[in-house]
């Protein structure tokens, strides 16, 4: 009897079992201090050397095990969610080719090689976010791929300035990379900004929820877009000390605190959790500028298990009610969907930093070590206030789609019942509740040194604590409620829009550019192009050989003529 095994459940096992192998493997190097080296060199250019390079250390052993056992997950739950798609093993490939690409980029300390994965990782990520052949689709994919080649350029811009150090491994350099190398590091850092969608290349992470779910909960959560944090983490010694370094602590406060306030007048569940992320990007990679680069790492890592684990339960939410991601169109899940949402709370728990789930550890450290650092005053109420509108907005969800009033249509069939959806998310539960801790103990086996007034050292829990009253109970309305926010509708369009990014990435832009496209068409392709372009050629060549013709076929005494005009001529050139 051959058993019939489908390709999620392959994958899946496949990709456990390597998340296992390389986390052991990973343990082990954190506790020896080694790293592996591997180089293969391609061929001379000028005195550099064109290699391949893979590094094997803790910080890429460990990254790849979170990569793999969050795409096995991914996987086998789209076994489930895909299942009535017809192409469902066409996403499959695409999303086993977007873990290849990860792996060339996670793996990678070389420029040149490191540009293999980059680009396989947008190209990927853009057929993921047209999966659907739709028009939103089509725009989403057109501003994601885009957004990502102006990094891309960056990178190449990058590689371009390395050449005259003779090599591209960028894991020995940066730590000589002076003053002198400022345009690098800016290069960098933009490289960096657009793939973790930093201002002002925010707009495209919301647009790419018009991918499918499980794509959302793999390339938009927990990878794809800590790239560009994983980018930095390699670079983060070249940053000491830096200009750049000033710079993106204020970018990346500014985006934490723009995506916060986004998330609280957003009323799509798929973007609230995008804009989620794009708050913890924040928070990683200011605390990266601040000169702690495993502070970043530890939160990446127990940020994908997480938001992972919440954009899967979205997932079971959104495929129950039939569709809708409006969690105004929700409510009261809690007595349909006990498992889904017991994952979704302790998802949303760990997000907001509560004691002892996977995100307190590092969240609630990187907050203290921030308050302790010498920063301005503008950062620390950009800190503070990130972290209330971060509670906030995740009451106000679980008030909308988990404990409030039951607002669904009459034919929904909301149940836990499809397991394999269900049973994919089990062991990234686990993780979420003991996750952080886990990977505390084993990067930090020293504790960190913080001294803080008493003020300060509580300021977290107050913040939190008001943010979560206000998020749940401003949402307490009833529809005899007069609506205070329209005496104020531009600065609510504001707030709410995420200071019009997406229109000042997309409207003004495309705008711009298909209004010269016209204008060439009509002035050059339609105008002088014609005169002078084919058409003219043509006329011209048509008489010029319709000339000759008549040459070739008429009497004798033109011949006659041409012989006696090039005798003349060659006379008078020779005397």
């Amino acid at each position: 009897m051959i058993w019939k095994i489908s390709m999620h459940e392959i994958s899946m096992l496949t990709l456990v079992s390597g998340s296992v192998l390389c986390g052991i493997a990973g343990i082990k190097k954190v506790s020896t201090g080694v790293m592996d080296v591997i180089e293969w060199e391609l061929f001379n250019l000028v005195s550099s050397s064109i290699v391949f390079t893979v590094i094997l250390d803790w910080v890429s052993l460990l990254f790849m095990s979170f990569v793999f056992l969050i795409s096995g997950s991914v996987l086998f739950y789209s076994g489930s969610y895909m299942a009535e798609d017809k192409t469902s093993n066409r996403f499959m490939y695409l999303v086993l080719a977007f873990v290849l690409s990860m792996s060339l980029m996670v793996l990678s300390p070389n420029l040149i090689s490191i540009l293999l994965g980059w680009d396989g990782l947008g190209l990927v990520s853009y057929a993921l976010v047209i999966y659907y052949s739709n028009e939103k689709s089509a725009n989403a994919g057109m501003l994601t791929i885009l957004s990502n080649r102006v990094g891309d350029v960056a990178i190449l811009l990058s590689i371009g300035l390395m050449s005259s150090l003779g090599s591209w491994n960028f894991f020995f350099y940066s730590y000589y990379l002076n003053e002198e190398w400022v345009l690098l590091k800016v290069f960098l850092m933009i490289s960096a900004m657009t793939k973790s969608a930093q201002i002002p290349f925010s707009a495209w992470l919301p647009a790419a929820m018009a991918a499918p779910t499980p794509v959302s909960a793999l390339v938009h959560s927990s990878t794809l877009v800590t790239a560009g944090v994983y980018l930095m983490i390699r670079f983060s010694a070249a940053l000491e000390g830096s200009l750049v370094q000033s710079w993106l602590l204020i970018i990346s406060c500014l985006t934490m605190f723009m995506a916060g306030l986004g998330a609280n007048f957003e009323y799509d569940l798929k973007k609230i959790i995008a804009l989620s992320t794009l708050s913890q990007l924040g928070v990683m990679l200011s605390i990266l500028s601040l000169g702690y680069a495993d502070l970043a790492f530890f939160h990446l890592l127990s940020h994908a298990l997480f938001k992972a684990l919440l954009f899967m339960c979205a997932g079971v939410v959104i495929h129950s009610v039939g569709g809708y991601q409006d969690i105004r169109f929700m409510g009261n899940l809690v007595k349909f969907m006990p498992l889904t949402v017991s994952y979704m709370t302790i998802s949303n728990l760990a997000l907001c930093g509560f004691p002892f789930m996977a995100g307190f550890y590092s969240k609630d450290m990187i907050l203290e070590v921030a308050f302790m650092s010498s920063i301005n005053f503008i950062a620390l109420m950009l800190y503070i206030m990130a972290t209330g509108l971060t509670v906030m907005y995740t009451m106000r969800l679980i008030f909308y789609s988990i404990s409030g009033e039951y607002n669904l249509g009459s034919i929904n069939n909301l149940s836990d019942e499809d397991y394999m959806m269900t049973n994919s998310m089990s062991g990234l539960g686990l993780g979420a509740i003991l996750g952080g801790a886990c990977l505390g103990w084993m990067l930090f086996p020293e504790c960190y040194m913080i001294c803080l007034s008493f003020i300060m050292k509580m300021m977290v829990i107050m913040v939190s604590v008001l943010g979560g009253l206000i998020g749940y109970t401003l949402n307490m309305m009833s529809v005899n409620f007069t609506l205070k926010s329209l005496s104020n509708y531009s600065l609510i369009v504001f707030m709410g829009s995420m200071w019009f990014m997406p229109a000042l990435s997309t409207l003004k832009l495309s705008e711009k550019s298909l209004s010269s496209g016209s204008y060439v068409e009509k002035v050059l392709d339609k105008g002088w192009f014609e005169f002078y372009g084919g058409q003219g050629l043509n006329y011209m060549f048509s008489n010029l050989f319709y000339m000759l013709n008549s040459m070739h076929l008429n009497s004798v005494k033109i011949f006659l003529k041409v012989a006696v005009i090039t005798m003349i001529v060659f006379m008078v050139a020779v005397l």
